[in-house]
């Protein structure tokens, strides 16, 4: 996510415009989430993720206690698959204010990317949904 958006209805447009993908989890091929977008971490861009702002009720768990993240003062805390119990990613319970001011599209659960494997989901009509 690039801070030289500006301006809100730069914003929705830039969102609504990615693609939409359907995410497995990794070990046990499970769908883990069906509406999670490309993201960058905003504390370290070199890292890529997919995010969701609706986690799937029923095939994640969030595990452990909430700890900060090394990149800015943002509480977390690890989420597995309940199928097979890997942790897949993990959820910003507390977000900072650095990280609330940038540009951000509001997902607050994240799954790793050499953790899920993405697939593009699909509209009523067969073609690939933005």
């Amino acid at each position: 996510m690039s801070n030289s958006i500006n301006g809100s209805s730069s914003i929705n447009s830039y969102f609504h415009s990615k693609t939409v993908y359907e995410l497995s989890c990794k070990h046990c091929y499970t769908v883990v989430c069906n509406r999670g977008m490309k993201a960058i971490l905003l504390g370290d861009t070199r890292v890529e993720l997919y995010s969701t702002d609706s986690p799937p009720s029923g095939r994640i768990q969030l595990v452990d206690k909430d700890y900060m993240t090394c990149n800015c003062h943002c509480k977390i805390r690890d989420l597995a698959c309940l199928v097979c119990g890997n942790v897949i990613g993990y959820h910003v319970t507390h977000p900072c204010e650095t990280c609330l001011e940038s540009c951000n599209n509001g997902h607050f659960w994240m799954f790793l990317s050499d953790s899920v494997i993405p697939r593009e989901r699909l509209d009523s009509s067969g073609i690939f949904s933005k």
